[in-house]
């Protein structure tokens, strides 16, 4: 298995894999599965910010797909980013999501990027426990956040801060 990052021809594995999510988790908080160029459009978005998508493969196929992109619009937000990592079911297990965040966390750090975000269903301990490994932590959780599958969902926000520096030049 290797890393990289993710390509046009990427995006029906992708979309598989999203839309997989989209119908059987509570982690994308949403019930509208999406189409290869709403995919396509969320790609081209992502690293026309300057944003990273990555990819696991191995022997041609996606095992899971990573990714980080803008946390809130407004300006003050800039050096925040928030991320997501879905897997292939027959992936879990196997490394790939470490993998993935290991990749996702280096690059977040060599762009220059002082804070990551991971939102998670309260409920999903496998996500927090996952998270902890990597030194994220618990900063809060807003109750009936969100809705799907005919239940209120809670969110928990974790964090990590990828550097130690102060706080940028004013105007930055």
């Amino acid at each position: 298995m290797r890393v990289r990052s993710a390509t046009e021809a990427d995006l029906p594995q992708i979309l598989d894999i999203h839309n997989h999510a989209v119908r059987t988790l509570d982690a994308i908080w949403t019930e509208a599965e999406e189409t290869l160029e709403d995919r396509r459009a969320w790609l081209l978005d992502r690293q026309g910010n300057g944003f990273t998508v990555l990819v696991a493969v191995e022997d041609g196929d996606v095992l899971g797909v990573a990714s980080y992109g803008t946390y809130r619009s407004r300006s003050g937000y800039r050096k925040t980013v928030e991320h997501s990592i879905y897997l292939r079911e027959d992936a879990q297990g196997r490394g790939v999501g470490k993998a993935l965040m290991e990749a996702l966390i280096a690059d977040a750090k060599a762009k220059g990027f002082h804070l990551m975000v991971a939102v998670i269903d309260a409920k999903n301990a496998g996500s927090i426990k996952f998270h902890e490994r990597f030194g994220f932590t618990v900063a809060g959780t807003l109750p009936q956040a969100g809705f799907k599958h005919g239940k209120w969902l809670d969110q928990v926000n974790m964090v990590l801060l990828l550097d130690d520096d102060p706080a940028p030049p004013r105007g930055y």
